[in-house]
Order: C-alpha cells, then sequence, then structure tokens
C-alpha cells in the first residue's frame, strides 16, 4: 500500500475517535456536574531510507479531561449540592470508590445520602452519611458540615485524585481513580445550587463541522488513490 494511503487512514482512524468524543460532550451539554472532553493526538514518525526521509503518522492517543468549573444554578433543593473551587464528591459505587462532581442527592429508606445512581456519599473520613432519625431540614456549611436541627452529625469529604494520577471516566460524570484519593481543603459546599456542565454547546458544534469536513476531505483523497492504483494495475495488466 502507498505511503500516503498508510498516513491518511492514520488520520481517518484519528479524526473519528475525536468525533466520539465531540458527540458525547454535545449529548451531556446539560448534564450537571459533566466534564468535557479533548483528544490528543500523537505523531509517529517513521524512517523510510537512510538518507532520514520520514513517514508521518497521527494517532489520537488519548483524552483531555477539561476541568473547568461550571456554571452554579440555584434549585432551592436543600440536598442539591454544588462544588465551588477543587475537589470532587466520594461515592461508593459496587465494584469501588468513584469521584463525580453531580451533586443531587436524596435520602435511601434508611437515611443514607445516595446519588441518582444509588451510590453512598461518603464523609471525610470515607464512611456513608446517615441522616439522623427524625432529622428535619438538613443544613450543609460551606466545609461541608451537615447539621439539623442546629446540631452537627457529620462532614461532607470533598477529594481528589493523587498527585499525577489521571481520572478516568466511569459512566456519564462518575471517575475511578487508582491509589487512595486525597482531601481537598479548599474547596467549597453550596446548598440548594447544582454545577452546570462545562460543556460550549456551540464550540463544540463548530468543531463536530470541522472534524466532519476534515473527515471527508480525508476520505475523498483515499477514493482518489484508490483509483489511482487501481487504474495503474489496470494499465500495466494490459
Amino acid at each position: 500500500m502507498d505511503n500516503a494511503v498508510y498516513a491518511s487512514l492514520s488520520r481517518q482512524s484519528g479524526l473519528m475517535a475525536e468525533m466520539r468524543v465531540v458527540a458525547n460532550n454535545i449529548a451531556n451539554a446539560n448534564t450537571a456536574g459533566f466534564r468535557r472532553e479533548g483528544v490528543i493526538f500523537a505523531e509517529h514518525l517513521a524512517a523510510l531510507d537512510r538518507r532520514g526521509d520520514t513517514l508521518s503518522m497521527a494517532h489520537a492517543r488519548g483524552r483531555l479531561l477539561d476541568l473547568t468549573q461550571g456554571v452554579l444554578t440555584q434549585t432551592n433543593n436543600n440536598l442539591d449540592l454544588a462544588i465551588e473551587g477543587a475537589g470532587f464528591f466520594l461515592v461508593e459505587a459496587p465494584d469501588g470508590l468513584r469521584l463525580t462532581r453531580a451533586g443531587a442527592f436524596t435520602p435511601s429508606p434508611e437515611g443514607e445520602l445516595m446519588t441518582s445512581e444509588g451510590h453512598r456519599l461518603l464523609d471525610e473520613g470515607q464512611g456513608p452519611i446517615i441522616l439522623p432519625a427524625g432529622a428535619g431540614t438538613v443544613a450543609v456549611g460551606p466545609d461541608g458540615t451537615l447539621s439539623s436541627n442546629g446540631l452537627p452529625f457529620g462532614r461532607i469529604g470533598l477529594f481528589a485524585p493523587p498527585e499525577g494520577v489521571d481520572l478516568t471516566r466511569q459512566g456519564g460524570t462518575a471517575f475511578t481513580l487508582q491509589g487512595e484519593p486525597e482531601p481537598v481543603v479548599d474547596g467549597r459546599i453550596r446548598q440548594g445550587f447544582l454545577e452546570e456542565s462545562n460543556v460550549d454547546s456551540v464550540f463544540e458544534i463548530t468543531r463536530m463541522i470541522e472534524v466532519q469536513r476534515a473527515y471527508e476531505l480525508g476520505q475523498s483523497f483515499l477514493d482518489r488513490e484508490d483509483q489511482r492504483i487501481r487504474g495503474a494495475i489496470t494499465a500495466m495488466t494490459r
């Protein structure tokens, strides 16, 4: 196969990966706590001869998570919580711990604070948060302190992944992490608010159009190369 075809195919594969990421961003533009992603491209150079000529091929190496804070929207629900600044809520899923910025919580029949997926919200000591029996309106302070009828009964923990460890998306708004989560002390919790997605819909749609056009251009080039190779083979076999 011609080197130009190899290079073009590697580019097409990367553009397809980016299109999937952009489409997922757009689909979650209204998902509270969602964090947009971008694609990281790497260039691979292969030597062609002893003169130093190389073949350059692109590869969608990985994804880049955008941790820019989203807009905080007031809901007036006292169990809707938003983080202002750094940090994530720590929740317990059946297969391990998760970090999330989605702060819409509800009490379970046993009084535990849960996410919409049924994962338990954990306190600063990584234990479940249980509302006291007969608790009235629950107040949450900026430092995460929980109180009912003026009496504190727990404190929501804010955490971050260990330094140098990347987050891996697990579901729409939750992230897995390797290692032990580290406490965050400079984040603030706002009660009665939710953090919106940080996706800029106009930017993502514009990027989708750009990626689609680039892909169509690459496909046009591959079609012309295919016709050229077929024509050369036909000419040589006459």
